[in-house]
């Protein structure tokens, strides 16, 4: 294959269902796969957009030189920097004891019966994740001495003390089977998660024909029921479970192998997947501030009897049953799954899965079950959708053999395979400057800043078309007109057309112009005023899917009227529910209604607007302070009916 064409195939991500057919020839599996030890990000993307820090030059920006990882992206950095697994090695670090693996402090902390999952990069979440890393540590360390002092008597110093806790979990096989191919530099290979693989298929002598016949025939998939319901070939075909429960937070997904079918010139970047069947759950059950389930503290302390704890006491319950039920709902599917991917870290999470318990649907024995081979983050669909891409998708990694392995066969111990860090590609001086452009227009635009856009446009010497640089990390909005619409802003459409004067034929890689872009109908009437302002005679509207011209008054006139429309219908609902309340609501005395107000306005209004009218006036102190008396005494109330029922 020529060179161009073997860079093209590498430019796209790749996935082990859905392979070229000229990506399999020659490839073959690396002779000393098993000896590779690589410390793998989260994301894997060819080796065009991402590159790895070597296992003894893990330093930068996006790398964490304590815990010898390295990040695609800064928000993955940050979250690992608040994750249980950095600080603890942090506190190793001060205490002058070994640092552990991420797959060490897995196995240390699997026997407490708290989920460590991370945040999933939600701020708002930030307090409660820091309160219950706290305690999650203090609980571990506390643990470690206990189990210390048990074995060595009044010691304090714990040398082996990573030891203690569960045993140090054994080498194993790396997580990544390594592949090596003609389409690919020297010393540079493909990477396959082993998990994805069965026991059986792990122990064919030639690893390459089971991924052949892994292959899937693309399925075009008829658009969904009205219900939402998929068609039934959907189902027939080879799919995964996934699932992650910790926290009180719960998400499962069917994910079907077989990919969809792309459109007729479609050049979408990322594969699409069908999903089968997904559901998430979510239950107040861990302790805010303090960490630790409600459960846990039971054991440890005794039963509280506090709202609180009998609240997630329940809800405890509540998830568990919630659970259990899906499985039970979703038996066929799982029956009929390739693999089962489950993260459920903690004895009691573990216990809501595989039981034991009447009608169990899991079987902790059975042999389809995994566990993600990566950080996972809080149990989220967004989360079980980045797995399984990050599952199913070819990694691209230069792996260059240290300088002592042509010793190894005379060596009783394996000689560490060192991985260098590939260099940045040089940019020229062009590059760096479209870069800068790119950054300084997608800025102007996310803000909204139509003069400052302008004026930059002019001052630079840019045309309106300019195509944002690098193009494979642009390709759905690859310029400033496909860029505005996207981001929903009329006001830039507007002005990038009939000042700017861009043009809406242009096309991005996935065969879409501008128009087809626009998410919202203000900005799609921004393209028909241009039009209409610029007149038919500029561009061949109807080939850039621009619909017929609207002047900006028709388009001023039609949102005043819909708008109209609107508060007429809501007050003529409103006015029918009055003059219902007043016909069957209860008769109120004359005095009693003078006193008290009009008592069917007073049902009619919802409870925001009740709680709105209690909390007018009120300082921000004061209307936190209502709101906490308000959610005590809802608890309460839920509290008496559990008990009024049981």
């Amino acid at each position: 294959m020529a060179q161009n064409q073997a860079d093209e195939l590498l430019r796209r991500p790749l996935y082990v269902y859905d392979l070229p057919p000229e990506s399999l020839i020659g490839l073959t599996v690396k002779p000393d796969a098993d000896a590779i030890t690589i410390a793998e990000t989260t994301t894997a993307t060819p080796p065009n957009q991402t590159s790895d820090a070597s296992s003894d030059n893990f330093v930068g920006s996006q790398a964490c030189s304590l815990c010898k990882l390295s990040f695609p992206t800064v928000v993955d950095q940050r979250s690992h920097i608040k994750s249980d697994f950095h600080n603890y090695n942090l506190k190793q670090k001060l205490r002058g004891q070994n640092l552990v693996s991420e797959a060490e402090f897995e196995k240390l902390i699997e026997t407490l019966d708290e989920s460590l999952s991370g945040s999933d990069s939600d701020d708002s979440e930030d307090d409660e994740d820091e309160g219950r890393q706290e305690s999650t540590l203090t609980a571990l360390l506390k643990k470690q001495a206990r189990l210390t002092e048990r074995r060595n008597g009044t010691k304090d110093n714990n040398e082996d003390g990573d030891d203690e806790i569960g045993g140090r979990p054994g080498k194993g096989k790396p997580p990544l089977i390594w592949f090596s191919s003609p389409l690919l530099p020297e010393n540079t290979y493909f990477g396959i998660y082993r998990a994805i693989f069965t026991e059986k298929e792990q122990g064919q002598p030639d690893l390459v024909d089971v991924i052949r016949t892994k292959q899937l025939e693309p399925i075009a998939m008829p658009k969904p029921a009205k219900d939402g319901t998929l068609p039934p070939i959907a189902y027939k075909g080879p799919h995964f479970f996934l699932c992650m429960i910790g926290g009180g937070h719960f998400a499962a997904m069917v994910v079907s192998l077989a990919p969809r079918s792309a459109k007729a010139g479609s050049t979408t970047m990322n594969r699409e997947a069908t999903v089968l069947a997904h559901k998430t759950f979510h239950r107040y059950t861990t302790r805010r501030k303090q960490g630790g389930s409600q459960s846990a503290s039971d054991n440890a302390k005794g039963k509280a009897h506090s709202v609180g704890s009998s609240l997630r006491r329940y809800n405890e319950t509540a998830l568990v049953e919630d659970v259990r039920a899906l499985l039970q709902e979703w038996k066929g599917l799982l029956d009929t799954s390739e693999l089962l991917f489950i993260r459920a870290t903690g004895t009691t999470n573990r216990r809501t899965l595989f039981g034991p318990y009447e009608g169990q649907v899991l079987q902790a024995n059975d042999a389809r079950i995994r566990g993600f081979p990566f950080s996972t983050r809080r149990a989220t669909q967004n989360e079980l959708m980045r797995s399984f891409i990050e599952l199913t998708r070819l990694k691209v990694r230069e792996i260059v053999p240290s300088k002592a392995e042509s010793d190894k066969a005379s060596s009783t111990q394996s000689k560490p395979v060192t991985v260098s860090k590939p260099a940045k590609p040089t940019l020229s001086e062009e590059e760096e400057t479209a870069i800068l452009h790119t950054s300084q227009l997608q800025a102007f635009v996310r803000r909204s800043k139509l003069p400052a856009l302008l004026s930059y446009l002019t001052k630079n010497e840019l045309s309106s078309d300019f195509e944002f640089y690098p193009p494979e990390q642009n390709y759905h909005t690859p310029r400033i007109l496909h860029y505005a619409a996207a981001q929903n802003s009329a006001p830039l459409v507007l002005g990038i057309l009939t000042r700017a004067g861009a043009n809406p034929l242009l096309k991005n890689m996935e065969g879409k112009t501008a128009f087809e872009l626009a998410g919202d109908r203000p900005t799609r009437d921004a393209f028909r005023v241009a039009r209409s302002e610029l007149g038919e005679a500029k561009w061949n509207w109807d080939t850039g899917k621009v619909p017929p011209a609207m002047t900006k008054n028709e388009a001023d006139r039609r949102d005043e009227r819909e708008k109209q429309e609107a508060d007429k219908k809501e007050a003529d609902r409103r006015k029918a529910e009055e003059e219902r309340l007043r016909a069957e609501g209860p008769k109120v005395p004359d005095q009693k209604a003078k006193k008290g107000g009009n008592m069917a306005n007073m049902i009619a209004k919802t409870p925001q607007e009740r709680r709105e009218e209690e909390a007018r006036g009120l300082t921000p102190e004061m209307k936190m302070r209502l709101e906490r008396e308000r959610r005590a005494r809802a608890a309460e109330e839920r509290i008496k009916r559990l008990q009024g029922s049981s």
